[in-house]
């Protein structure tokens, strides 16, 4: 049996990752936080030293955007420190390392899609953990692939798609922001994406690395993203919440977010012939296995 090392495996993606249908002599191993620290460089190094594994895919983050502005150690080192060790370990063994990012290594400012290619400018202490993991990847390990997405929504986890479900259940106003845009994205489409990416490093030497972009097609505001939510929630005879738009300055948050997350994926279709589905599709579906109760 193949066995690929899955860090984050409680994450909204890493969950996703280990519900895809991967070939029957490949295994994916995703240890607990107590089995395997991403703060305790060392464990990691020794981990993929003796795992006999054929990638590593680090789906393993600090998301806690707000928290990070105050618990900065923990942020980089989760976010910066354990994507050097991975590196380093991946290198010495000779396997690739696929590693997730974000929209946040990016201020916002431009006025169009991000290609992989514009340089980054984070505000705040997440999204410059995540960019300097980046760097530790991308210098650590040749053979490797950033993935950066954003706006990730699944039926596990926390994530915005849940947080209006529950806030429309308790409440008759909902006030959402409307000047922040971007591609909100399932995990489970994101998931795939790393299932595919992963069986061409496996197989092919040849297979392109670099850094990426995956997002699901199609764009939105936080405010019209919510829009969509309750009005598939009214469809199926939910009473849902009046939902109304506010400015980013009439919801002050500790961390700063970019006024632009919007990502170009043409890279990733050119080179591994990804097609994302529309955003709204991917929500379908999600909210069908949130009315069904088989979610976590």
């Amino acid at each position: 049996m193949r066995r690929i090392l899955l860090t984050g495996g409680t994450g909204q993606v890493g969950t996703e990752l280990l519900r895809c249908q991967w070939p029957s002599d490949i295994e994916l191993i995703a240890p607990s936080r107590h089995e395997l620290n991403l703060l305790d460089c060392s464990a990691l190094l020794r981990y993929v030293a003796d795992g006999g594994f054929i990638a590593v895919v680090n789906a393993g983050a600090y998301t806690a955007v707000d928290r990070a502005e105050s618990d900065v150690v923990t942020a980089w080192k989760t976010n910066a420190l354990a994507p050097a060790a991975l590196a380093s370990a991946t290198r010495s063994a000779g396997i690739p390392i696929i590693h997730l990012s974000t929209d946040y290594v990016f201020d916002g400012s431009k006025g169009k899609p991000y290609t992989e290619d514009d340089p980054v400018a984070p505000v705040g202490v997440y999204g410059a953990s995540k960019e300097a993991g980046e760097q530790a990847v991308r210098t650590g390990n040749p053979r490797h692939i950033i993935l950066r997405t954003a706006w990730v929504f699944s039926p596990f986890g926390t994530n915005f798609a849940k947080t209006m479900l529950r806030l429309g259940s308790e409440r008759e106003l909902v006030r959402v922001v409307d000047d922040q845009f971007g591609c909100p994205t399932a995990a489970s489409d994101i998931a795939s994406t790393v299932r595919l990416i992963a069986l061409r490093l496996i197989e092919g030497p040849q297979a392109p690395l670099g850094t990426y972009h995956f997002v699901n097609e199609g764009e939105a505001s936080w405010y019209e993203f919510a829009r969509e939510i309750f009005s598939r929630q009214q469809l199926n005879g939910v009473k849902v919440p009046r939902v109304e738009a506010i400015a980013t300055e009439d919801y002050p948050t500790p961390a700063r977010r970019p006024k632009n997350s919007r990502l170009s994926t043409a890279k990733l279709a050119r080179d591994y012939s990804v097609k994302p589905r529309d955003w709204r599709a991917a929500l379908e579906g999600v909210q069908q296995i949130l009315s069904s109760g088989q979610h976590s």
